[in-house]
């Protein structure tokens, strides 16, 4: 394995920088939109599951006492 120098470490750095493809501002309002929208579903998905199982929960042992 070859040592690269620092300046050529740099070029290759800056050269590989070049060839990222940012996402456009749609893009990013899109996906940002998305994640809100996902992220309120599983909420309201768990919420509604640690309230059955709270409720579970209670009930048993209202059996119990």
């Amino acid at each position: 394995m070859s040592k690269t120098s620092p300046g050529e470490f740099f070029r290759q750095v800056r050269n590989e920088a070049g060839k990222v493809v940012w996402p456009t501002r749609k893009e990013t309002i899109t996906t940002a939109i998305m994640v809100l929208i996902m992220t309120v579903l599983l909420a309201v998905f768990f919420l509604g599951i640690d309230s059955a199982l709270g409720a579970i929960v209670k009930f048993l042992i209202g059996l119990i006492g």
